[in-house]
């Protein structure tokens, strides 16, 4: 008799090079744990990100920027992604690279603004009059269709609420109908309706029927509290990257010349300074009236010393706006000519921009450290690992690279599963090591043996 545990389809998330990043390990007075919310060592930068962190969270880091500089696989990423975690989910948190800027279609300070407005958010509150609670009953009534012909048009809908105090039952117009079909609202969803404009929200699947063998990728959210027809402060959170292409899209109607006309047009278009000065006078005048709150966010540029001097021109004038979010540059150079000249600079960067960064240095893994981080990438893999293959891994990281040692944990987990064992011996890493060149070694084999290696 065959048995199959059947497994849950809620998708799983993608391990990627920094997963294990949850947050900058600090204790309360911002002194850094040796290992603690995925990172280890480097207890200098994380202070320092640390006190970065207060001062976005008091809104005294406008106009400023920070550079990350170190050798690389020494945690510069990891820093950036840290000090996103430890501002929340609220916060916009954009990367990009130096190398993003050089497009065919869009000029390179258009590139630079663009990712400069989607990490400035903006928390939107209303208080509106709203119908709330768990759908008890759906049933669109129709009648024969005014156009002529067999179909028939819905009149209007009967939709049952019902929260913790009591029930409701609403005749709705036929538009909120519609609305709903597209939000797949079915009985049993918890849903609110905006009294005022017809808007329809799904907030997700009532927790009644919630069961330990449901295999939906579900929401189940409590029936809501008071009763169905309430007023309710909505909060919506938006980037100003949103609002500008929101307003640069077309509105065209529904007819076929109109529909042609938005498919023929090219992707990706160019957003006006003057739309945007627009979008920031509603914006200003919006936080006047306390209707609205700007949350500056993180943009992370990584590669700095990719952008070139007409890109650093443009970034000393952008941190001076008013409308400027936390900018953290990484970069893992040192003294070389800024891009596209022949002035030498530290990390490649002009002097003038260079004296508005706050520099917070990153310096190399020890092969303690090094073991550690490995045992907590193994973790995050779910690889077993023993003691002695992590210590044979931190030889290998230390004469060569950090990341060349976490790329060998894989293929090693997949020669010891091969082998009929789920943990991964010092015997598998030898095995895979001499498979797989790191670049020290690739080097040096390009200068002693050129004709057998690479073909001339």
């Amino acid at each position: 008799m065959k048995i199959e545990e059947v497994q849950s389809t809620t998708k799983k998330q993608r391990v990627a090079s920094h997963t294990h990043i949850k947050g900058l390990g600090l204790k309360e007075d911002g002194t850094a744990m040796d290992v603690a919310a995925g990172f280890v060592g480097q207890e200098q930068a994380r202070e320092a990100a640390g006190l970065v962190v207060d001062m976005i969270r008091q809104k005294k880091m406008a106009g400023r920027a920070l550079l990350l500089a170190g050798a690389p696989g020494t945690g510069k990423t990891a820093l950036a992604l840290g000090i996103a975690q430890e501002l929340g989910s609220k916060v916009p948190f954009c990367p990009m690279v130096g190398s993003e800027v050089y497009s065919s279609e869009v000029k390179k300070t258009e590139v630079l603004m663009e990712n400069f407005r989607r990490a400035i958010g903006l928390r939107i509150k209303e208080n509106k009059e709203v119908y709330e609670g768990e759908v008890t009953e759906l049933s669109p009534e129709e009648t024969e269709s005014t156009t002529g012909g067999y179909g028939k048009s819905i009149s209007h809908v009967v939709i049952g609420l019902k929260t913790v105090k009591g029930t409701k039952q609403l005749k709705l117009d036929p538009t909120i109908y519609d609305a709903l079909m597209k939000e797949k609202v079915l009985v049993g969803d918890v849903i609110y309706i905006e009294a005022n404009s017809g808007a329809v929200k799904r907030v997700g699947r009532s927790d009644a029927f919630a069961t330990e063998f449901d295999l939906e990728a579900e929401e189940y959210v409590p029936l809501p509290k008071g009763e169905v027809h309430k007023k309710k402060e909505i909060v919506q959170d938006v980037t100003l990257h949103d609002l500008d292409a929101a307003n640069a899209r077309p509105q065209g109607g529904q007819d076929i010349l109109s529909m042609m006309g938005q498919m023929m047009k090219p992707r990706k278009t160019e957003i006006t300074d003057k739309l945007r000065q627009e979008i920031n006078k509603v914006v200003n005048r919006y936080i006047d009236q306390g209707v609205a709150e700007l949350v500056p966010g993180v943009l992370f540029v990584d590669e700095v010393h990719m952008l070139d001097m007409e890109c650093f021109t443009y970034l000393n004038r952008a941190l001076e706006s008013s409308l400027a979010p936390i900018v953290v540059f990484a970069t893992n150079r040192g003294i070389c000519h800024i891009k596209g000249t022949d002035i030498s600079s530290p990390h490649g960067i002009p002097v003038d921009l260079l004296d508005r960064l706050v520099i917070i240095r990153t310096l190399p893994y020890t092969p303690a450290e090094m073991i550690q981080i490995l045992a907590i990438r193994a973790t995050v893999e779910s690889l077993s690992v023993d003691e002695e293959s992590l210590a044979y891994l931190g030889e290998i990281g230390e004469r060569t690279s950090l990341r060349h040692a976490v790329q060998l944990l894989t293929p090693a987990s997949i020669v010891a599963k091969t082998n009929g064992r789920e943990q991964i011996s010092k015997g598998d890493l030898e095995d895979i090591a001499t498979l797989f060149l790191d670049a020290k070694a690739s080097a040096r084999l390009l200068q002693e043996q050129p004709d057998k290696y690479v073909s001339q």
